[in-house]
């Protein structure tokens, strides 16, 4: 039996920018996980049970080295385009297919089932290609599992920078930017994956990144689970029919980034809580130019709680709903801004940030194409 787990991310900052080639965004990894349990099945057909999605249970079949599933509309959506892609890569290194059972268990949803805006889909992706990588024994490292669960989380969604992929790999706090998914579409026609695995994938670059000692991460979530997908196709359209406007919130978002970068490198708290709400102010002036409801009422309210109290606030991910995050100083009494969300029904997601160990990862293969920088 072989166990895997991936946390779940939050975005800080260069939301919808960074689902643009090249632009930059940071996201934090944190300690709460997708579970992904895989053993050798005794009959010839295989399940996968998962909690994430109130236990439901689908069974399938082997018809040569094709996974046939029992029935067609089913939300394992993510799970099953992890397992295609982990299989076609492992049949490059000519192992045979094998019949198993998945059990998938997450933290990244509230106990009635809805979604804190975690990244719970990529974590699910990154978990199920983790586990099949060491049940057929593929020699990989991070890099290479974040191509394959790239793959396969964006031959499900089809839109997305692909950041909370890389934030369930990687772990830690990240600087990520998103890679010519155009370019990756055009060669999955063309070459083999693990042609497509060793290559360098352009645009890409993943950082990671220290927070100054003194940065204390508060998260609120509004209750109001949020579409991604949607919204992200909702400025899509404000791009294609504005793009002199949507290229300066582009180009203002990047140095925003970089200066915040800039930020960690120099352990400057202050230059990043700025950054952070000059971010919030082009996400807010894009929702007002696209029509866009980024920041809601409740996540305007958990952003202006945190500044009354010395905190750099603003929404997390596409907002919409879902979560919202406060970079404070941790000597400070920040237990003031977490009563007063309280008081203002914002629940506060009492989460850490999650470092993966790298002596405990995966082993390294000789060739490092990945521009990823440990700093």
């Amino acid at each position: 039996m072989i166990t895997e787990k991936a946390p779940g991310k939050l975005y800080i900052a260069g939301e919808y920018a960074v689902v643009e080639n090249g632009y930059p965004a940071i996201l934090v990894a944190l300690d709460q996980f997708v579970t992904c349990t895989i053993e050798e099945s005794v009959q010839e057909v295989g399940q996968i049970i998962s909690r994430q999605y109130n236990n439901d249970q689908l069974s399938w079949r082997r018809l040569g080295d094709q996974m046939v599933v029992d029935k067609r509309d089913n939300p394992f959506s993510y799970i099953l385009s992890a397992i295609r892609v982990t299989e076609e890569y492992a049949r490059t290194f000519s192992r045979d297919l094998r019949i198993f059972n998945i059990h998938i268990d997450s933290q990244l949803d509230s106990a009635n089932g809805r979604k804190y805006g975690l990244g719970s889909s990529a974590a699910v992706t990154v978990a199920t290609v983790k586990a099949l990588c060491r049940f057929y024994n593929l020699p990989v490292n991070k890099d290479q599992i974040f191509k394959l669960a790239a793959i396969a989380h964006f031959e499900v969604q089809g839109n997305g920078s692909l950041g909370d992929v890389a934030a369930s790999v990687y772990g830690g706090w990240i600087s990520y930017h998103s890679f010519d998914r155009q370019w990756l579409a055009q060669q999955r026609k063309y070459l083999d994956l693990k042609t497509i695995i060793d290559l360098p994938w352009p645009d890409l670059n993943i950082e990671s990144l220290t927070a100054p000692k003194n940065l204390e991460l508060l998260i609120g979530w509004t209750g109001k689970p949020a579409s991604t997908s949607q919204l992200v196709d909702k400025i899509s359209l404000f791009k294609a029919r504005r793009q002199t406007e949507y290229h300066h919130f582009l180009e203002k978002s990047k140095s925003c980034i970089q200066r915040m970068v800039d930020g960690f490198h120099r352990q400057d708290l202050e230059a990043i809580k700025n950054e952070i709400r000059y971010n919030r102010d082009l996400l807010k002036q894009l929702g007002t130019n696209s029509g866009v409801n980024i920041e809601t009422e409740s996540l305007s309210k958990l952003c202006q709680i945190a500044e009354s109290f010395g905190g750099a606030a603003k929404t997390s991910g596409a907002g919409g709903g879902d979560c919202g995050i406060v970079a404070i100083d941790s000597n400070s009494n920040f237990g003031n801004v977490l009563k007063s969300w309280a008081k203002n029904h914002i629940e506060q997601l009492p989460l850490s940030v999650h470092f993966i160990d790298n002596a405990k990862s995966f082993k390294k293969s000789v060739k490092h194409h990945l521009s990823y920088i440990h700093k």
